[in-house]
């Protein structure tokens, strides 16, 4: 298994390479530019225009600027994996031609838009999205799974039918639509004013999120932040678990039926087995290989950011974050975001495949 984990790591190296120059290429096709923030100020001339994007390596040509961020363009002006400064052999120095910056030495640029690095900006954005991210994909994989597998047990039941009518209604229904439907329902008028339009706190009780002020506050008064943390979580979370629910427990139903008309299930039925080691052991377990892949595959789509969501309940995460900067053409802020989201695939695809091993004893790796 180990030798296997390695293996999968280091063949996901070229793929991850090939996903950043796809992405790097498509984004700079699309419409827009960072300059098209200066066409309607009369005041920032061509002269202006064009420093900026010499600051910036916009003048480049596009393989040369993707060099660049990878971290292989040396300062001389030639490609150089290795970092730059200066190498002692035997008491003889030697100045390499590398860099420190690029994505390969740990450097994701600056940020286009404020200038911050893009560390920092998306760092900024992680915890936020890990609490909504996290919140929902437990609270929604618990529900699918109980809810799968009682209607595949009870099929065309009271409960079964109920589960596709609510299955067609929410998987069918967009996610902003979804969440704006809930913002007017659970924030207008005074009976049913229970949760807050947006936001991550309440402005005027709590401090900014994750600043020193506000872990002093969380520290004093731990229940009034849990609360209003919660209070602000409720919306966004009930929008994505609706969602996900009702494509999983779907699926988990359909694999689940197929496991129990399967012929060991009749046979273990038919040796006086009892329904529930029947259910849990035989059927259940089978049931979970083409679930997990659909399961583990869902963490970095999430985590990546619920772009609808956090943009409508201005949620402070990484999903709104990509939205923010997709609109001021801010593109090593977008290769940060989706060279993270890259590689939370390939690791949930590496995930899926070890607990493939777990749940099927069957499943060997070499």
């Amino acid at each position: 298994m180990i030798k296997y984990i390695v293996r999968r790591l280091i063949q996901a190296i070229p793929v991850l390479i090939g996903i950043t120059v796809i992405v790097f290429v498509l984004m700079h096709l699309q419409a827009g530019n960072p300059t098209d923030r200066f066409a309607q100020n009369p005041r920032v001339t061509v002269e202006q225009i064009e420093a900026f994007k010499h600051r910036w390596g916009l003048d480049d040509p596009l393989w040369l600027q993707y060099f660049k961020w990878l971290g292989v363009w040396g300062d001389k002006g030639i490609l150089n994996f290795l970092p730059g400064g200066t190498l002692n052999i035997f008491g003889l120095a030697l100045n390499l031609p590398g860099g420190d910056n690029g994505m390969l030495h740990g450097d994701l640029g600056f940020s286009i838009t404020d200038g911050r690095t893009v560390t920092t900006v998306i760092s900024e954005r992680v915890l936020p999205t890990a609490i909504l991210a996290g919140t929902a994909y437990v609270i929604w994989i618990t529900i699918a799974f109980l809810a799968g597998i009682y209607a595949a047990v009870k099929r065309y039941g009271f409960f079964d039918s109920a589960l596709t009518v609510f299955n067609y209604i929410f998987f069918s229904m967009p996610t902003f639509w979804l969440g704006l439907l809930l913002i007017t329902f659970f924030t207008q008028g005074d009976p049913l004013k229970w949760f807050p339009v947006g936001g991550m706190w309440d402005t005027r009780t709590v401090p900014e999120f994750a600043s020193g002020s506000y872990w002093a506050f969380a520290g004093s008064h731990p229940i009034d932040a849990l609360l209003d943390l919660s209070r602000h979580l409720a919306l966004p979370v009930l929008t994505l678990v609706l969602v996900s629910v009702a494509g999983d427990s779907r699926f988990i139903r359909s694999s689940m039926l197929d496991s129990l008309n399967q012929d060991y299930v009749k046979t273990a039925r038919a040796k006086g087995v009892s329904e529930r080691r029947v259910v849990l052991h035989h059927a259940l377990r089978n049931a979970l290989l083409p679930v997990v892949t659909n399961v583990a595959l869902e963490i970095p789509i999430i985590f990546g950011g619920a772009i609808a969501t956090e943009t409508v309940f201005s949620w402070p995460g990484m999903g709104r974050l990509f939205i923010e900067a997709v609109g001021h053409a801010d593109y090593p802020v977008l290769m940060g975001i989706l060279l993270i989201t890259s590689l939370l695939v390939v690791l949930a695809n590496l995930l899926a495949d070890i607990l493939y091993a777990v749940v099927d004893p069957r499943v060997k790796y070499d």
